[in-house]
This record gives structure tokens, sequence and C-alpha cells, in this order.
């Protein structure tokens, strides 16, 4: 019965997610900063923010699968693709999840993001809290390179920077970062509480 109880609960807290925010942090060859913020609408998910040490010129964009910074933007794993679709652009219908396309920094390094995506979701199918976005060192081909992996990544080179996607609350700040279990969708609840609650 408690195993059933806290589940509700983390289910409770997981779908009435409407903001979420990523703190990115340098790669391993960049030296990036900035905050973004995520809001669920009714038009889907808007991202806004900037982040700031970017060579001038689009970089790929990308949700990847794991929330996990341990290794520094490495251990994020694969764009996040739980449909097994070849990569794409965002509007594409073939395309990963995780594929939000391109964002450009302008002269001065800084670029600043306004992005809808209809696919992301903060609380329901396509859930990508507690996962990371990470931003790279090239352009994402969209999968229309030709090169070898187009279809997987975008030909987007290098990982500068990421962030964990994290819960932000109510009033709009103290967003939970650090922890790539402590903000989880429902679809990976069922499996931890299965093992850890009896």
């Amino acid at each position: 019965m408690l195993k059933y109880l806290i589940f509700g609960v983390f289910i409770a807290i997981a779908s009435s997610s409407k903001l979420a925010t990523v703190v990115f942090k340098k790669g391993p060859i960049g030296n990036i900063e900035g905050t973004v913020l995520l809001n669920q609408t009714d038009d889907g998910v808007l991202i806004t923010g900037s982040i700031s040490g970017l060579t001038p010129g689009k970089h790929g964009f990308h949700v990847h699968e794991k929330g996990d910074l341990s290794n520094g933007c490495l251990s994020t794993g694969a764009h996040y693709n739980p449909h097994n679709k070849s990569h794409g652009a965002p509007g594409d219908t073939e395309r990963h999840v995780g594929d939000l396309g391109n964002i450009e920094a302008g002269p001065d390094g800084i670029a600043h993001i306004s992005i809808v995506d209809k696919i992301i979701s903060l609380g329901s199918d396509n859930c990508i809290i507690g996962r990371a976005i990470v931003v790279h060192e090239g352009v994402d081909d969209l999968g229309k390179g030709g090169f070898d992996d187009s279809k997987t990544t975008g030909h987007a080179g290098a990982r500068v920077g990421c962030g964990i996607i994290g819960i932000v609350d109510d009033s709009g700040a103290n967003a939970i970062q650090g922890f790539s279990l402590v903000v989880i969708c429902t679809s990976v609840l069922a499996a931890l509480l299965s093992k850890f609650i009896v």
C-alpha cells in the first residue's frame, strides 16, 4: 500500500510540473554559461533564456537521454530518442524527441533563445525532466547533411556545455539541480519504486 501511495505522490509532482530550468556548465572544450527556462504551455514547451561564451554562429541544441554530469557532458548519453527515430529538424515527423535544432550566437558569443517545441513535455509523454540539454560545438545539419552521423547527431560536433533539466518551484526560483534522480518523470518511477519499496 505504501508503495502505491508514494508512487501516486511522485506522479502528482511530475505531472503538475509547469516550469523547469537548465543552468549550463562548461564542457570539456567550452567556456559557456547561461540559464534557460522551460515553460509548459498549451502550444508546447516554450524555451527561453541566453547562453554566453559561444563562438559566433549556429550550435546544435538537443535534449540528451541522461541527467548525469558525472563525466561532464559526455555522460549525458545520446539524444533522447524513445521512439527510435532518425535525427531530424524540430518540425520534421521523423526526429528524435530531443531534437531542438540550432541556437545562434551573435558576434558577442551570446545566443538569445526563444523556441516552442510541441514534442517535448514537462510532465506527460516525452517528459524531459531529469534529462540534460547539451550545446554542441558546430551546426546541427538536421539530418540532411549526408555525413555518416547526420542521421544520429546532425554532425553537430563536440559537446561544449550542458545542464540538467530541473523542476522550478511555484515562485519561479530555486530550481532543483545537481541530482539526476531528484526530478523523475512518471515513465521511470514504477521501475525504481518496485526495487526499493516492498
